[in-house]
């Protein structure tokens, strides 16, 4: 992760979560050719992205909404909990409805696609920075008023009934990894993700590990190349 250097006097202070490390940096580049802006730490999976923002207190997170570990919905979610003053700045590169309005309803206050021109990157900071929501196009073309009200107003699905360890297991078992693999990763006992297992399974109605991975697939907790 980046350290946090001495900043020049209102510096907007940055931590990107992503993946790929040619993604981080090219987007560090381009921000830090902006005078303003500051990226002060970076994340490469989802477990590290909440500490580096406890321990950082950025003002903006931009954050990949796909990634190993811990998906970025989950990352919202705890973001919000613990540092509800950092503004989240999606940076996707899904375009479906499904993913916006989970990002939105759980807290992001942008939403911009990978492969946009990188001005439009900027123009989210800015936005967020001045207390607006923003939705880079084509999404943001007449429908940005349409998506935060299906984010606020959408109904809870199961994945919702799910604890937040539940979730930390789901995407662990669907990227392949035993049940002592997430007992380590997670510090916690095996016998005891074997219960997470057991109660996700019967509040989504899985039958076997195929089940698992499809849903996790289609819910975009893990993708393919994860």
């Amino acid at each position: 992760m980046g350290l946090t250097r001495s900043e020049p006097s209102g510096a907007v202070t940055i931590v990107v979560a992503d993946d790929h490390e040619v993604v981080r940096v090219g987007v560090r580049r381009m921000l830090e050719a902006e005078p303003d802006l500051r990226v002060v730490g970076e994340a490469k999976n989802g477990f590290e992205v909440l500490p580096a923002v406890e321990r950082l207190q950025p003002d903006v997170l931009v954050l990949d909404l796909v990634m190993p570990g811990l998906n970025g919905v989950e990352v919202i979610r705890q973001v919000m909990e613990a540092a509800p003053e950092t503004r989240i700045v999606v940076l996707s590169m899904h375009a479906n409805e499904a993913y916006v309005v989970d990002s939105l309803r759980h807290g992001a206050a942008a939403y911009v696609l990978k492969g946009s021109d990188g001005t439009l990157l900027l123009e989210a900071i800015r936005a967020v920075l001045a207390g607006n929501r923003y939705l880079s196009p084509p999404l943001s073309e007449g429908a940005l008023k349409e998506y935060i009200e299906k984010a606020e107003g959408a109904p809870e699905d199961p994945f919702e009934a799910l604890t937040a360890r539940e979730r930390q297991v789901l995407q662990l078992a669907a990227e392949g990894h035993t049940n002592t693999g997430i007992a380590d990763r997670l510090g916690i006992s095996r016998r005891t993700v074997e219960t997470h297992r057991a109660n996700l399974s019967r509040k989504l109605g899985f039958r076997s590990q195929s089940d698992l991975v499809r849903y996790a697939l289609q819910r975009g907790v893990v993708r393919l190349d994860s």
